[in-house]
């Protein structure tokens, strides 16, 4: 396992072990973790060299922070760093959150502590209610080695954020497709001008880049059969230097030992390599995507007066990241969402490039619906 210098004399593990997705008893949402299974998952981490474990207060509705606390309780407290994160929308009050977590991990101390998801939203919240100041103090104490956050906002957001306490490190949702076409970028831009080391979440885009469609990722396996479409988006975000830490949310035995294979060596992407899956990112944009120009030439005969181009904006989110991209439509009025599409074919008719619109709008209610 590669391993990075961070501060004080400490070796990170390259790999993070996330526990956002460990392994759950059943299909149901919100099923209890399988511990046994997850245990193992653990216990695989720790023997092929892993040292940092990433948690939340409110990951697995609660029970992941119990769970790390325990799997980790049969090694060495030295050996292996934790981080978890306070949430302001789960709980405000961080000093009673802060207490439980200590309480759940079972630790006198947390390694890495995070402001959860700081947003454009979120901003004033987390840098206004005194959590700063409280857990700066929990720093002094030795209850918190390292402080930072993990962010979910805009580049003007983070940049308003550096100032305002010396963080040991941030969080950013880093990998190939978000370099292309997110904001990721310039995230990683502004934290390495300012000297601040990144802790990468979804270096696979929740999983997207490891299970691209045939027709994408078989153009990367012909360029390397012999490895998994996830190590090539692990490689490319190894090559950046600023990287201290790639995390990734490990649900089963062949993940984990896919990555760490991969973070056996120190083998990044060349510099013709890392061209070639961005442009993958370009092909699977293309590919999967709906092709709006947002002309609204549909709109003006819809009988729903929906919004269409707005909705489709949703439906390719959704494509690339997931059904999550579609909560958002869930504040939408009952009658302007995907579901009171009535298929009358008047906007494909009116569109110049004869989008399927109502097909589009029954995937989005049927995904939503579940």
């Amino acid at each position: 396992m590669q391993t990075k210098d961070y501060k004080d004399g400490l070796k990170l593990s390259r790999l993070g072990m996330g526990n956002m997705r460990l392994p759950v008893q059943g299909d149901a949402p919100n099923s209890p973790i399988d511990y046994e299974r997850a245990k193992a998952i653990i216990a695989e981490a720790v023997r092929s060299g892993v040292n940092y474990f990433d948690t939340a207060y409110v990951y697995h509705s609660g029970e992941s922070e119990s769970f790390v606390g325990k799997a980790l309780a049969e090694y060495p407290r030295e050996s292996y760093h934790v981080a978890t994160k306070f949430n302001l929308r789960a709980n405000p009050d961080y000093k009673a959150q802060f207490a439980q977590q200590l309480e759940r991990l079972n630790m006198d101390y947390v390694d890495f502590y995070l402001l959860h998801g700081i947003g454009d939203d979120s901003f004033e919240g987390y840098t206004t209610n005194g959590c700063i100041e409280y857990f700066d103090g929990m720093k002094k104490e030795g209850k918190i080695r390292y402080l930072g956050f993990s962010f979910h906002g805009s580049p003007d957001t983070l940049r308003k954020l550096l100032p305002l306490y010396p963080w040991d490190f941030v969080q950013i949702q880093l990998n190939y497709y978000d370099w292309v076409y997110g904001t990721a970028k310039e995230q990683y831009e502004i934290l390495t001008e300012a000297g601040i080391p990144v802790v990468v979440m979804e270096p696979v885009h929740g999983g997207m880049l490891a299970r691209l469609n045939e027709k994408i990722g078989a153009k990367l396996k012909a360029a390397d059969p012999d490895r998994s479409l996830a190590s090539w988006a692990m490689r490319w975000v190894m090559g950046l230097d600023n990287v201290q830490v790639v995390l990734s949310g490990m649900s089963d035995m062949e993940q984990i030992k896919d990555n760490v294979a991969t973070f056996a060596e120190a083998k990044p992407l060349t510099g013709e390599e890392r061209k070639f899956v961005e442009q993958i990112a370009v092909d699977y944009h293309t590919d999967v995507s709906v092709p709006c120009t947002a002309c609204r030439y549909c709109t003006d005969d819809c009988p729903m007066s929906l919004e269409i181009p707005k909705l489709l904006a949703s439906y390719n989110e959704y494509k690339i990241g997931g059904p999550w991209r579609l909560m958002p439509l869930n504040e939408l009025p009952e009658d302007k969402r995907p579901a009171a599409c009535v298929a009358c074919g008047s906007c494909t008719g009116h569109c110049p490039q004869n989008l399927d619109v109502p097909s589009y709008m029954k995937e989005m209610a049927e995904a939503m619906s579940k």
